[in-house]
């Protein structure tokens, strides 16, 4: 398993760290774990794809582990629709993934989140 960073950054914000990080990697410079990251622009944004629903919804995949998004309705005893529109965004957001059999996953040891109160 993986960890994920999410945060709040501007793009470049966001363009200097990946600049940053591929510099150390030429310099031979790499970190000992992994880190993806994904970040949104502000914070509005990431509540958006982070509703309550959806946090319930990659806690209870992480505990469950892969499956299709029909047993995970069902698992957490919501229409398949609005399960169906959860799954989607969490995977647009790149905060699940699909494994090799195309289930959902939360391939995610530990979710870190930052958010700056100010500027």
């Amino acid at each position: 398993m993986k960890d994920l960073k999410i945060g709040i950054k501007s793009w470049e914000e966001s363009t200097k760290e990946t600049s940053d990080m591929l510099r150390k990697f030429d310099q031979g410079i790499f970190p000992e774990q992994a880190i993806e990251r994904v970040y949104f622009h502000d914070f509005k944004t990431l509540l958006r794809y982070l509703t309550p629903k959806r946090l319930v919804l990659l806690e209870e995949l992480h505990k469950a582990g892969p499956m299709s998004v029909l047993a995970l309705a069902k698992l957490l005893r919501r229409s398949y629709k609005n399960v169906y529109d959860d799954v989607s965004a969490l995977l647009t957001a790149g905060l699940i993934e699909r494994d090799e059999r195309k289930r959902v996953c939360v391939p995610w040891h530990e979710i870190e989140t930052t958010l700056k109160l100010a500027i």
